[in-house]
Parts: C-alpha cells; structure tokens; sequence
C-alpha cells in the first residue's frame, strides 16, 4: 500500500509550498535510517547554539533553559531506544527538532535563529568525525602493540625477506613485524592531522551568506572545543574536503590490513608454513573436513574495495558541485559511515587475530636457505676491500651461475673455488656467507641487523607504553 503524501504544510520549511510532498520523492530523500548516529553531535551543538542565543539575547534564559531540558530528555529517550523516527522529516536534524517544538512549544521554534541545515549538518558531521578519530586512533595503538608483543616474542628469529615475492636476503622476524608497526605510525599520523583541519567549526556560516543576526560564532566554538571558526560561509556549507581526507586516511588503513592480510594468507598456506592463525579466527570447509581457512584475513582483504570505493564515490559527488550546498552532499555521510564502520572492525579483529597467532620457527629459518640470499652480502664484502660496486655484482653474479650449475648454494663452495672468481676473497667471507652473518651485517640505521632491530623495538614499546 503506497504511504500518503506529506502536506508541505506540515513541512518545516514547507511555507511556500501548495503541493504535497510526493511519497516517492519522501522515500528517496530521507536520510534519518543513517544519520540518526549523530543524534548526540546534533543535540551537543543545538545546546551550544542556545546557550549563545541567550547569551546574545537573541532568546531568553527561560527558552533557553527549556530547549535545554527538552534536548536531555530527547537524548535520553534516543539512547534509550524509545524515540519514534519519522522518516517524512527527513533527517536527525528535523526530527530532532520536531520533537522539541511538540515539546516545549514556541521556545522550541527559535532554537533554528541564525543557523540553515546548511551549517548545522556540517556541524554535526565535524563534531562527529573528531569523536571518531580518537577511537581510530586507539584501535590503531592496539594493532602497533600486538605487533611490538610478536617482535619482542620472536626476537631473533630469521626468515626471508622478499622482493617481487621472491627470496631476496634474510631478515629477522621482528623487522618485518615493525614493518608493520611503521605503517600504522603514519596512519595515527595521518588521522591526526586529518582532525586538526576538521576541528574548525562551521556555525554561523547559515545557509551560505552567513546571518544578519548578532550571533557570537567563537563562545561556540570554544564551548565545543574547536580550535578556530571558518573563514568564508560559502566555503563552508559547501566543504566536505574534511569527510575526503578522512576517508583517504580509512582507505589507507584500510590497504595497509589487506597488505598484511595478504602475507597471513600466503603464510598460513602450507608451502609456506609460516604462520598458525588460532583456530576462532579460522573457518572450515562445509566439503573438505580437513580445511582451515584464513577466512577473517581474506574479508579484510575483500572489504578493502568497499573503503577505497566509497572514497572514490564522494570524489565523484564533490567533483561537480558548484558552490555552495547542494542537495547531493547527502551522500557524504552513508559513504563515510560505511567505511569508517568497516576499518573499525577489521583494526579490532586484525588486533585479536594477532595476539591468537604463533609464527613457525623452524619453518621460517629453514625458508632462508635456497635462493643464493647472501649474495648482497658478498657483493659487500668485495666491495669493504676496494673493488667498485658494478664490478662486484658481476663477480658475484657468475659465482651464482656456478652455483647454480652445481645445483649448491654459496656457502657450499670451498674458499679456493671462491678464488677462483676474485683474488680479494679470504677465509673471512663465510662469515658473511652465513645466514645470521648477514642479518647482522646489516647496520645501517633502519636495517634488519640485530642491535638495530633491538633499538626500534625499545623505541616502538617506549611510545606504545609497553614495558619490555
């Protein structure tokens, strides 16, 4: 059965109208079935509004106090779970709204004075997404910690490390555990610069013009916490640069766990056996009893299309909108929250998973034999005792060819074969031929050599604030 129209009349901007408000175009308008998360953003900014309305004398201290009361009350009754929505308003705003004028009365009615939907849902959303990067940033502390806990657990321990996925030159665990670490340091980075620009608050810029009314828009913002107001009201009813930037940053998180989610796959596979991932964050097969899938690390991987997509669907919303506010910036909010929804759940699970998994040691160090991995190593070495760089490579690369046609790996050669290729060759060479001599010879700062990797690890833990 089809819903009957809303009159225009009962529309609180439906003044001018003599028709009724299709119920198609109701459908297809509302928004409150997802912007009612930011039913506490709304109110807290409705209450700073009226505190400097009355401030302002632009409403009394007896309406003021009573749009007060009746915005605690709708709060709690929103908390509660007992506010009834009403889809033909629309939105949080007007429903919040609404609710107050049935209320309070005429009081209610003055709580919009020198604010559009414009300013306000910019607002809300500002007030919103500064809530919601604290909590990113602790989720990603949380990942950095598991991390650091493997690294410290693990210290020591040698595998290879890749480049184009093929065996490049052996590395401790623990490096490539703070790879990891690295990553996520400049996602925190990333979202806390990301807050700076968007806590600057909007009010006041009405609905583009800004309002002829005496309002005072810095007791707000400081009342909010803001750190300065915006500069121009048509840039700012028209902004969602911040809501960009944030979900750069979730698709940038979001790619760093589908990059780490990729290598759990691949480690927990039995031709590499890196890796045991505890059994309540693996499925099974509903054919093949004997399977263990890596499911929650393949989801995270999967998810990442949806991150990176709903960025790329805001960029195609913003990118042709003349200023100021059109009505296609509702689309901002259902993109962002979606996104933001998902990197928090695959930050926590990631967490978890991490701190139920165990890495296979001897499997790893037995990955580090095979690939001629010291040949870098040996090339150094040639290198320590004069001889240019390119000239080395070239020694060493035809020693790989022997080797290679010998079916052996280089430290299997004797040091008169070794000669052979290069009189600058000693008795020393199979120190740096050797798996953990090669590891340790990396001391550049940064690098996988032992004393290194034990520096980062104490540096990561001191920020982290985990006792080592």
């Amino acid at each position: 059965m089809m819903a009957e129209p809303t009159r225009s009349s009962e529309k609180m901007w439906g003044g001018r109208f003599k028709e009724a408000t299709a119920a198609s175009v109701e459908a297809f308008s509302a928004s409150i079935h997802y912007d009612a998360r930011l039913y506490r953003h709304d109110i807290m900014g409705s209450k700073a509004h009226a505190r400097m309305l009355a401030r302002q004398g632009l409403i009394t201290e007896v309406e003021c106090e009573a749009i007060l009361k009746g915005l605690t009350e709708i709060e709690a009754e929103i908390h509660r779970g007992e506010f009834v929505f009403r889809p033909e308003l629309e939105d949080i705003h007007m429903n919040i709204e609404k609710a107050l004028t049935d209320r309070i009365g005429p009081a209610g009615a003055k709580l919009h004075t020198a604010r559009s939907r414009n300013d306000q849902v910019n607002l809300d959303f500002r007030l919103y997404l500064r809530d919601e990067a604290d909590q990113l940033a602790t989720l990603l502390v949380e990942v950095q910690r598991s991390f650091a806990r493997l690294a410290r657990k693990y210290m020591g321990v040698v595998m290879p490390g890749y480049t184009h996925l093929q065996r490049a030159q052996p590395v401790l665990l623990a490096h490539h555990l703070l790879a990891y670490v690295e990553m996520f340091q400049r996602d925190r980075d990333r979202v806390a610069d990301c807050r700076q620009r968007t806590n600057v608050m909007p009010l006041g810029a009405a609905a583009m013009a800004g309002t002829g009314l005496p309002i005072d828009r810095r007791s707000v913002a400081e009342e909010l916490g803001f750190a300065a107001v915006t500069a121009n009201s048509m840039d700012t009813t028209g902004d969602r640069d911040f809501a960009l930037e944030f979900l750069f940053c979730l698709s940038v998180i979001q790619l760093h766990l589908s990059r780490l989610s990729e290598e759990l796959v691949l480690w927990s596979a039995k031709e590499f056996e890196f890796i045991r991932i505890g059994d309540r964050y693996c499925t099974g097969s509903s054919i093949m009893p004997q399977k263990k899938n890596p499911d929650i690390p393949e989801l995270i991987r999967g998810k990442t299309g949806r991150v990176t997509g709903a960025l790329m669907a805001l960029l195609m919303t913003v990118k042709g909108l003349p200023l100021t506010y059109n009505r296609d910036l509702q689309e901002d909010k259902e993109q962002v929250f979606d996104a933001l929804d998902t990197v928090k759940a695959s930050l926590a699970l990631t967490a978890e998973l991490l701190d139920h998994s165990e890495f296979n040691v001897e499997r790893l160090r037995a990955a580090t034999h095979g690939g001629f991995m010291t040949a870098t190593d040996l090339a150094d070495y040639l290198v320590r005792r004069n001889m240019p760089f390119r000239q080395a490579h070239g020694v060493v690369g035809r020693i790989v060819a022997l080797c290679q046609e010998r079916n052996c790996e280089l430290v299997d050669l004797t040091l008169a074969e070794l000669q052979r290729f290069s009189e600058l060759i000693e008795a020393d060479v199979f120190e740096v031929l050797s798996v953990d001599g090669s590891v340790n010879s990396r001391i550049s700062e940064g690098g996988t050599g032992s004393a290194r990797v034990a520096e980062a690890l104490l540096r990561v833990e001191r920020s982290l604030g985990i006792e080592s």
